[in-house]
């Protein structure tokens, strides 16, 4: 994603803490149990969450509740911020925890069941926690690599597709990807590799990838709008990374934004790099409105919310019967087989993989 107005009004919006995102309803309402019904539906999220004003405006208008949202870092930043929160959370819904992080939200109870009006449009196979209902799918996309067309056609260099072509040394010092620790994208890289070269496998790519010269930064938007030079953040920065861990959605970006628009997007994406992502949004334990927060998550995964979606967060909705501009098909890559890794084993193996990561890359 770009520095433009997007990302500069998603900045602000960080950099205040809280935004609100619409102009109806006007006042906070009181808690529940003070005798007034709360006018206020807080949503804690990541910072790259936008929507359109006009569709959140939708929702107040159907429901009566304004739209709240708390802007928590990356999305790894903003699940350990919501678990050192639980049972006194910072707002009603979460959006936002993916699959690399949904065991990590489970396990520590941040989320009460609630089983979401409309959820037969979206399908079982993304529906990760069905049985008890407590997180609801809200998009899918894929995390990829992503290149700087410009530089590599100066450099009459093919831009790398695969994991096994990072590593090369035509592509010495030319990749950022994000700490896992730290950024869902960065760890979503990292099961990548997991899935590509297996248990055994993996901690032997990183070597690779490390005595290539790759850097690692703290979060997506250090490493996309500072360090990648293909983004019009990087370009102002004046970022010399070529390659950036980024999404097979994000070239639209770079159309969307850019006055006049190009014909073709300045970026593109090494589909060989791939990891499925699935985000979810869920129902905050101890909430202060619970009523607001399951209208707010049937709001989600309906038709109005999931097709404002791609061209406010640049992901695919999940919903069935939710249509995709032509701007974000045309420019966005296809993906027919992106890697991925089962829940169970996510799980089992995310902290020692991020562990392991750490004492290999990072020392």
């Amino acid at each position: 994603m770009s520095t433009t107005k997007k990302i500069a009004l998603g900045t602000l919006a960080a950099a205040l803490g809280v935004t609100t995102l619409t102009a109806c309803g006007g006042e906070s309402g009181k808690a529940s149990g003070s005798g007034t019904k709360p006018k206020t539906v807080t949503l804690v999220s990541h910072d790259s969450f936008n929507a359109s004003p006009a569709v959140l405006k939708e929702f107040t208008k159907q429901t009566g509740y304004t739209v709240k949202v708390l802007k928590s870092g990356d999305a790894g930043e903003a699940v350990n911020k919501a678990i050192l929160t639980k049972g006194a959370p910072q707002g009603d819904v979460f959006f936002g925890v993916d699959n690399t992080l949904l065991s990590r939200a489970l396990d520590n109870g941040l989320f009460e069941p609630y089983e979401a009006k409309g959820l037969d449009r979206v399908p079982e196979a993304v529906q990760l926690d069905k049985d008890k209902h407590r997180v609801t799918p809200v998009d899918t996309g894929e995390i990829c690599v992503n290149y700087d067309k410009k530089y590599f056609a100066d450099k009459k260099l093919a831009p790398p597709q695969t994991f096994d072509d990072l590593a090369e040394p035509a592509y010495k010092n030319l990749l950022v990807v994000e700490n896992p620790e730290r950024s869902s994208p960065g760890l979503g890289f990292l099961l990548g590799t997991a899935a590509q070269y297996g248990d055994d496998g993996w901690q032997d790519y990183w070597k690779k990838l490390k005595a290539n010269g790759v850097k690692v930064v703290d979060s997506w938007e250090i490493a996309y709008n500072q360090e990648f030079s293909g983004s019009a953040g990087g370009k102002k920065a004046k970022g010399d990374r070529p390659l950036v861990v980024s999404y097979a959605s994000s070239p639209p970006v770079e159309v969307l934004y850019s006055e006049p628009q190009p014909a073709e997007a300045p970026t593109g994406v090494s589909t060989g790099t791939c990891f499925q992502q699935t985000e979810f949004a869920g129902l905050l334990t101890g909430a202060k409105n619970p009523d607001g927060g399951k209208a707010l998550i049937d709001f989600l995964i309906g038709k109005k919310f999931q097709e404002d979606m791609p061209l406010q967060m640049f992901v695919n909705p999940v919903a069935k019967d939710a249509k995709l501009p032509e701007l974000f098909t045309k420019h966005g890559a296809k993906v027919d087989k992106p890697h991925t890794v089962a829940p169970g084993k996510i799980a089992e193996k995310r902290d020692g993989w991020i562990q392991s990561w750490s004492s290999l890359v990072l020392k």
